[in-house]
């Protein structure tokens, strides 16, 4: 048998995985990471931080480069599509609470990209590309990962503990039989992507905008080269009809009529609402979309995938360095209480709202989003906790 190597594996290269990893070197404890993919993926995925995530990453040394590739955004909005502006949330009044009162658009391959210089800088940090995890067990003096290179070759790797970043489809959860109970949202979501300048062309438009309508809701979120478009799809359309260029001209021309798009980047994907039923398992831990899937609207699943690192890796260097291991039941209690009460039910809170089509409870949101924007106590607190400070704060409360 292999001997136990002191370090940490982490299975899965994206956000969530290479700032657990950072966060342990930065605590002295070693980290190989596994990663599937030949090289870290660089397409449109997740683009907005949280003020609380580059507080986070700030104190990593990963937040300056980001912010200066990215655009700072102070303000968002729900918007209507036929009344336009309902009501304009301002970051800046949180600028006593945290050194980044603004949601930061930029690219998630942007803080990969940063995070793997960080380790390739590190003695103490192997990555391995190309090579994916396929068999995981566990003693109760360490975890042994089998994974399988490119070219077929099976290496065994015998370290201390495994954290599971390896995404939502995780080889690391499966291997510990915990059930991922939740829902499938009905409707397919098609992301597109075009250089056309929304802000230049719509009146008062926050760089980040949700918009709702009774027929057909979106989302409008500006990144430094482009602009991303969110629809919601009838599912009941295939994968080639979703896609079709004349198709997804029209509904871009429905948005706002003109000359025709460029689309530089398009994807239709399934939306999942789902939290794992326990994120500890002895000695092998689960993180980000391996522990919980949630809709794209309000730009937490990444950002609470970071805070599950960063969390997760605060309380394993305290059991690295002698801390009773039943420390790490307190990281699956805050997290899963985060996972549920903050980010999955603002997710499907936003969702419902773009949703509605009762005229009636149409009014009811707009009108209670306008008083709460009006009141300066309400307004606060709202963007409190939809930027995710306030569910940070309440981790305090969990035992």
């Amino acid at each position: 048998m292999q001997g136990i190597e002191k370090r940490v594996l982490i299975a899965g290269a994206g956000p969530v995985g290479l700032v657990a990893a950072v966060s342990l070197l930065e605590e002295g404890i070693p980290v190989t990471v596994l990663e599937a993919s030949a090289d870290l993926a660089v397409d449109l995925r997740a683009s907005t931080f949280h003020p609380p995530t580059l507080d986070f990453l700030d104190r990593l040394g990963l937040a300056d480069g980001l912010i200066a590739r990215g655009i700072k955004c102070p303000l968002w909005q729900f918007r209507d599509r036929k009344e336009g502006e309902i009501a304009t949330f301002d970051l800046g009044l949180l600028a006593d609470v945290t050194d980044h009162p603004y949601r930061l658009q930029a690219e998630q391959w942007k803080l990969t990209e940063a995070a793997r210089a960080r380790l390739e800088a590190e003695p103490d940090a192997r990555l391995i590309t190309d090579i994916t995890v396929e068999e995981v067990s566990q003693d109760s003096d360490s975890v042994t990962v089998k994974a399988r290179r490119e070219n077929g070759e099976v290496e065994t790797f015998r370290a201390a503990y495994l954290i599971g970043a390896d995404g939502a489809r995780s080889t690391v959860r499966k291997s510990t039989g915990v059930a991922f109970p939740g829902l499938t949202i009905p409707e397919i979501f098609l992301s597109l992507s075009t250089p056309f300048r929304y802000d230049q062309a719509i009146e008062g438009l926050a760089d980040i905008s949700y918009i709702s309508d009774p027929d057909e809701w979106l989302v409008l979120l500006r990144t430094p080269t482009l602009w991303r478009v969110l629809f919601p799809t009838d599912p009941n359309l295939s994968d080639e009809e979703i896609l079709d260029p004349a198709r997804i001209e029209e509904r871009m021309q429905s948005l706002l009529p003109g000359e025709p798009y460029e689309i530089a980047h398009k994807t239709a994907y399934r939306v999942h609402e789902r939290v794992a039923e326990a994120y500890v398992h002895g000695r092998i831990f689960l993180a980000g979309d391996a522990a919980h899937l949630n809709n794209p609207l309000g730009g937490m699943g990444m950002n609470g995938g970071i805070h599950d690192a960063v969390n997760l890796s605060e309380k394993l260097a305290q059991v690295w360095r002698g801390a009773d291991p039943t420390l790490m039941g307190r990281y699956e209690r805050q997290r899963r209480k985060v996972a549920i009460e903050t980010v999955q039910a603002q997710a499907l809170r936003n969702r419902a709202l773009l949703n509605e089509t009762d005229p009636a409870k149409r009014r009811a949101f707009h009108d209670e989003l306008r008083a709460t924007v009006a009141d300066p106590v309400k307004h606060r607190a709202y963007v409190m906790k939809s930027s995710m400070i306030q569910s940070l704060r309440d981790l305090d409360e969990v035992a």
